[in-house]
């Protein structure tokens, strides 16, 4: 069988399906390729939303818990995992049933199955039912994602897991090993946690979170250090190995090189994702991909073939879901001959720990390598009406700001609900405030909100809930 349509979008993640719904909601004729029944992708079938599923119920219980520190107390848990494990898959089966609906009320034309270009126009769609089937196109996004990268010549063993092994929930195990201090190993590592497990991190830098600014990352390093049995950073792991007796044996390489043994009931592999651009059939078009996999894409998305654009983890970092749904208007609004381009000033991350950590802009390991000269300002949650009555103190705000222009360049926060206060940082970038903009925005009181604008008051020295006058 052969077809043809105007745009084809492969993958169906949230670059993907945003892409696709947006390019029919503008009128195009749209066909979507996709493993999966319907359509969410790695975020939402094994990624973004069965992981945020699971931490709201660590959090849960990790309230619980603090709650004793003002008078109220629970007795321990009881988790019935096969529930919370239904649980967690409704919540995908909704979403994802959600996004079937959608697509088909769009009349988009879904492919289940797999796809390999022939040539810069043509696909060949293997589907899961075991038929095939050719696609003429004029235009195609490429949204094929990432998967877990891997740590060579491990034992093949289901004891040892990556991202979405972890999140099967088959069990809880008696201790566990993260491998990889990144924010994936550390909200799953998180999780464990608070079901049950004693957990252990290996990181190979000398911090948790290698890519966050260490005042960030320090407060939830301190607060970790007191739940999980072992952070060893500057750590490298030198082998594992099934063991005797069930469970794996991993041998360990200190900073001197000194090495030491330790056996895990688990171990979670997280140390990065890299991008799907293999058996594509890529060779057969003139898309053009760099030595780490990625494909290579102008500020339109678009690939060195005309024809063909990428968006999401395949077209590079950073790596979130966020990211892929913009860029995939940004390649949908150029096929439809608007002038557009890729250039957000403020992609926010956001680390979905106790406490979160978000940041957006330049951070100060950015503005070090750039050699800018930034003032940051800080506003500390110990000075926070709305923390203390959370007690829940661990949290810091701070601005990045031009000296001379006094413009916002970029905002950090680590604290409970980082992750819901970022996108004013995003705004505010985006729009070009200055900090005067953030300081005389009234935001209300009391709420964790306030302590941006109490840190961009502070850059004039005005803060009202602390002292420290502008020099």
């Amino acid at each position: 069988m052969s077809s043809s349509i105007q745009l084809v979008v492969i993958g169906a993640g949230p670059g993907g399906y945003a892409a696709a719904f947006l390019a029919a909601d503008l009128g195009m004729e749209v066909a979507i390729v996709e493993k999966e029944i319907n359509p969410g992708g790695v975020c939402l079938y094994r990624g973004c939303i069965p992981s945020k599923a699971l931490l709201h119920t660590a959090k849960i219980i990790s309230e619980a818990k603090h709650a004793k520190a003002f008078g109220i107390e629970y007795n321990d848990p009881k988790i019935d995992i096969n529930k919370l494990r239904d649980w967690k898959k409704s919540v995908v089966s909704k979403l994802t049933g959600g996004l079937g609906q959608l697509a088909r009320a769009r009349k988009i034309k879904y492919f289940q199955g797999e796809a390999a270009f022939v040539n810069s126009n043509t696909l060949k769609i293997k589907k899961t039912d075991g038929s095939t089937e050719e696609l003429s196109f004029q235009k195609a996004i490429l949204a094929t994602g990432s998967r877990p990268s891997v740590i060579p010549n491990l034992p093949k063993s289901p004891d040892i897991w990556d991202s979405t092994g972890a999140l099967e929930l088959e069990n809880i195990p008696g201790n566990l090993l993260v491998v990889g201090g990144g924010y994936i190993g550390m909200e799953l590592g998180t999780v464990y946690h608070e079901l049950g497990s004693k957990v252990s991190v290996v990181e190979m830098t000398p911090g948790l979170l290698p890519g966050a600014d260490r005042d960030l990352a320090d407060i939830l390093y301190k607060r970790v250090k007191g739940l999980f049995a072992k952070i060893m950073l500057e750590t490298k792991v030198v082998k594992m190995e099934a063991s005797a007796k069930g469970g794996i044996t991993v041998t360990f390489a200190d900073k001197e090189g000194k090495e030491f043994k330790e056996d895990y009931n688990k171990v979670l592999v997280s140390i990065g994702r890299r991008p799907n651009s293999e058996n594509l059939g890529l060779e057969n078009t003139k898309v053009k991909v760099t030595p780490r996999g990625f494909v290579e894409v102008n500020d339109q998305r678009q690939t060195a073939d005309p024809s063909i654009y990428a968006i999401g983890d395949i077209a590079g970092d950073p790596m979130l879901a966020h990211k892929a749904s913009h860029e995939g208007r940004v390649a949908v609004e150029t096929i439809a001959g608007h002038k557009v381009a890729w250039e957000p000033q403020a992609i926010p991350a956001v680390v979905f720990t106790d406490p979160e950590i978000a940041w957006c802009g330049m951070t100060e390991i950015d503005a070090a390598k750039a050699g800018r000269e930034v003032t940051v300002v800080k506003f500390p949650w110990a000075a926070s009406g709305r923390a203390l009555t959370l007690d829940r103190t661990d949290g810091l705000t701070k601005l990045l700001i031009d000296p001379k222009t006094e413009r916002v360049l970029g905002v950090g926060i680590v604290g409970v609900g980082a992750g819901e206060m970022i996108a004013e940082g995003v705004v505010a970038i985006e729009m070009g405030a200055v900090a005067k903009d953030l300081a005389l925005s009234i935001h209300p009181h009391p709420t964790l909100s306030e302590t941006i604008m109490e840190a961009a008051e502070s850059f004039f020295g005005q803060s009202t809930h602390i002292y420290k006058p502008k020099k």
